[in-house]
């Protein structure tokens, strides 16, 4: 596949692990330059070495929390002019924790979700856009979704809610920026084996291992290769919205599983 972004700068959010890992590694792999943001900054460093050695291409890093509007402001603010010429945005930082009825969540985990999968996501966006539109050029904007923000499932309520929220802000972006060069992209994955299934159940790897018995599910770089796909795109298609689930996962609550697996 012949590469459209090399050269260009794209912001990875929650790049320091899963599908933002992924997806740096396959931008980086088709010659674009990065902005890897997470809170892990070892992993952060590692990967910027190892992509810059391996690729060639420039790696900017940035450790910060997106829950914290100041630290996202100063963070992004502090690039020089030449990084501030961001072209692609992956919008990925997000998580889910706990699997409850809505009358027995512990609010923490509530707040945090709320406050990475909402608020995070549009801290990042509101900072990012200003400078896209300033590019003048065709830009994308990818936000990952999830198949949770189609159909919402028992004990997800909350995680549920945030990724409806995830298509909400995307198809009113799209709207609101009809009129510019920037295309929007909601990507919706099902089942993905990565770290999110350990992170909802607090480190619990057999009930994490659980969510995927049965069915053989996408891996992280699946999806790195459909926001790829997505990027390389010329600059006249936009597609707006694009679910993926492995092969036998209709939707966030249908999914059969193989027996005895």
């Amino acid at each position: 596949m012949e590469s459209n972004i090399k050269g260009k700068i794209a912001f990875i959010s929650g790049a320091s692990s899963g599908i933002g890992k992924a997806t740096a590694e396959k931008l980086a792999e088709m010659g674009a330059n990065l902005i890897i943001c997470a809170r892990r900054e070892n992993i952060l460093n590692e990967l910027k070495e190892k992509l810059e050695k391996q690729y060639g291409i420039k790696v900017k890093t940035l450790v910060f929390d997106v829950r914290s509007y100041s630290d996202v402001l100063k963070n992004i603010n502090s690039l020089d002019d030449e990084w501030k010429k961001i072209e692609i945005l992956v919008n990925n930082a997000g998580l889910a924790v706990g699997l409850e009825k809505l009358y027995e969540y512990n609010m923490e985990d509530v707040d945090r979700m709320v406050d990475t999968n909402i608020k995070g996501f549009t801290y990042i966006a509101n900072t990012i856009l200003p400078l896209m539109i300033a590019t003048d050029k065709v830009c994308t904007v990818i936000n990952i979704g999830s198949v949770a923000g189609e159909i919402a499932y028992p004990h997800g309520s909350i995680y549920c809610a945030t990724k409806f929220a995830v298509k909400a802000i995307s198809d009113s972006m799209r709207s609101e920026l009809i009129d510019k060069k920037i295309k929007v992209t909601n990507i919706k994955p099902g089942l993905v084996d990565t770290e999110f299934s350990l992170v909802r159940f607090k480190g619990d790897k057999e009930r994490a291992d659980g969510v995927y018995g049965g069915i053989e599910p996408l891996y992280a770089e699946d999806i790195a290769d459909t926001i790829a796909y997505v990027v390389n795109l010329p600059d006249k298609i936009q597609i707006t919205d694009l679910t993926v689930t492995p092969l036998h996962q209709a939707n966030a609550i249908h999914i059969h599983r193989e027996k005895n697996s």
